[in-house]
């Protein structure tokens, strides 16, 4: 069942939580940014683990801030972290997300017992990255930018360009109507756009971030899509290289919404690992899967 909170500070910060019936706690961080949580929610909500899904701050049901900056947003995570009295979580971050939860464990390692990076990547996106791929320069040639409309604000943007990216989000087309009904769920805003529009933003990436995961000692779960058209899938294979304790589990018919197009193939990864993360002294490191 669905419990609210909301954690007070500078910038509240709502949380869409869940108890669950083992010790752990998995607090999983949104991409976007200017989304919500919401469009996380299925399958994580079917773990047994106390689940912790709050929106960053300047979307969903969070509070407005003066400065949208990575730093600001990693201490309203410890905020959340402290308000449930959890000295240590397992950390999933999809997109955006996946990389906010890198530079969490990088910063805040004594709050972290295993990273998950789910849609994203550990390395920098190279130019090139997708040189080659027809069907993704189709897709994107056919999506329409709604940023080039005068008669949409910076809020509707972000919503039409959400609905707009579904054909290179979402890789099976059953999964469509189900994703649609998702998106129209989800908390829309523009506070992040406005100041990239305004100031710039600072990415969350920070330098050399496989070797700052890889001197953690963490287990480290790469779990992605390989139709990706926002994180290219060629650059696990490279990232489990410089993370000895990485392991990763790639879904074949899945796009950048992995969760949404093989939710129950999600679902099975991140449960295996969070059942090995378990283990005292960390994963048991079984035969890597094929990537």
């Amino acid at each position: 069942m669905w419990r609210e909170r909301r954690v007070p500070g500078e910038t509240e910060i709502f949380v869409a939580w869940q108890e669950g019936t083992g010790d752990g706690t998995l607090l999983a961080i949104h991409g976007g940014p200017d989304w919500d949580h919401s469009y996380l929610r299925d399958p994580l909500d079917r773990l047994d683990c106390r689940l912790l899904m709050p929106d960053l701050r300047g979307c969903g049901r969070s509070g407005r801030a003066p400065e949208y900056h990575p730093d600001g947003v990693v201490e309203d995570l410890v905020r959340v972290l402290d308000a449930f009295e959890v000295e240590r979580a397992d950390v999933l971050g999809h997109s955006y997300g996946g990389m906010v939860a890198q530079r969490f464990a990088i910063t805040h390692p004594e709050r972290v017992r295993s990273l998950i990076v789910s849609g994203s990547s550990v390395l920098p996106v190279p130019p090139d990255a997708f040189d080659g791929w027809a069907e993704r320069d189709e897709v994107l040639a056919g999506q329409e930018d709604p940023w080039q409309r005068e008669d949409l604000t910076p809020e509707q943007c972000v919503r039409a360009d959400a609905f707009a990216a579904v054909e290179a989000n979402v890789r099976r087309a059953r999964q469509v109507p189900g994703y649609l009904k998702r998106l129209g769920q989800v908390r829309f805003g523009a506070e992040w756009v406005r100041q990239l529009q305004t100031g710039g933003l600072t990415s969350p990436r920070l330098p050399d971030a496989a070797h700052r995961i890889a001197e953690l000692g963490i287990p480290v779960l790469l779990l992605h899509g390989r139709q990706d058209m926002t994180f290219p899938v060629g650059l696990v294979e490279p990232t489990l290289a410089l993370i000895p304790r990485a392991r990763a589990v790639v879904l074949d018919d899945a796009g950048h919404m992995l969760h949404v197009d093989e939710p129950d193939g999600y679902l099975r990864a991140v449960r295996e690992f969070l059942d090995g993360a378990a283990f005292e002294g960390g994963l048991e490191l079984r035969s890597p899967r094929p990537v």
